[in-house]
């Protein structure tokens, strides 16, 4: 057996002819091994990253099972939402029955937002509780539309005439009204804001009474 030499091949290597040892592995630098070893942990990184989305897929394609059960809990969310909206119509549906029930009943706590308040129901009842000369209007305009009609001269006559006085009686009832509210406002509500509640009011004393809505809740000649 012969004896290594510094710096040559390690001893027992070459007394074993049979058996050649590679050139790489004997070669190889530490350099090599380092870099192979960088190599294979930025693989392990790359590979805990997220996916690019336009890159290849990269995984097996789920099973047929897994994809129905997916199908099933996305139809199961758009049910959800379907009955989440569903819900919401009927809720204002609802709300809007218990409007229309406190309009012809007159219950504060559905009335509309223009219809609520005491300033509004004072307004509401004054008017109501007396008579307009507008409210008259629509019966008037048919009388005199049929009036004019006719093919006799003094009954169109009558009829040409009958417009202005309609008109200046309904301006001149409009205005004693509006004065007259304004003056119960200011006695009743002296702390409250009463902005508005007088044209609420003369526009409430152009529809019919039974049209009114809320409905009246007091009768002809009755004190509000």
């Amino acid at each position: 057996m012969t004896t290594g030499v510094a710096g040559s091949f390690p001893a027992g290597l070459g007394s074993n002819p049979g058996h050649p040892v590679p050139l790489g592995f004997v070669f190889r630098s530490r350099a090599k091994e380092e870099k192979a070893a960088g190599a294979d942990k930025a693989s392990l990184t790359d590979s805990k990253q997220p996916r690019d989305p336009q890159a290849k897929k990269g995984r097996p394609t789920p099973k047929r099972s897994a994809a129905q059960s997916q199908r099933r809990s996305v139809a199961s969310t758009s049910m959800t939402r379907k009955d989440a909206s569903r819900r919401q119509r009927d809720e204002r549906r609802a709300a809007m029955d218990r409007q229309r029930q406190a309009l012809a009943g007159g219950d504060e706590r559905y009335l509309p937002a223009r219809d609520k308040g005491p300033v509004r129901k004072f307004a509401r009842d004054w008017i109501d509780s007396r008579f307009n000369v507008a409210e008259f209007f629509l019966p008037m305009a048919v009388v005199i539309l049929v009036l004019s009609m006719v093919r006799v001269g003094s009954l169109q006559s009558i009829a040409l005439l009958l417009w202005p006085v309609v008109i200046v009686l309904i301006v001149f009832d409009a205005i004693v009204s509006a004065f007259r509210l304004r003056k119960q406002l200011a006695e009743r509500f002296p702390d409250q804001n009463t902005k508005g509640a007088t044209r609420y009011a003369l526009m409430r004393s152009l529809q019919m009474r039974r049209l009114r809505l809320p409905k009246p809740q007091v009768k002809r000649g009755e004190r509000p």
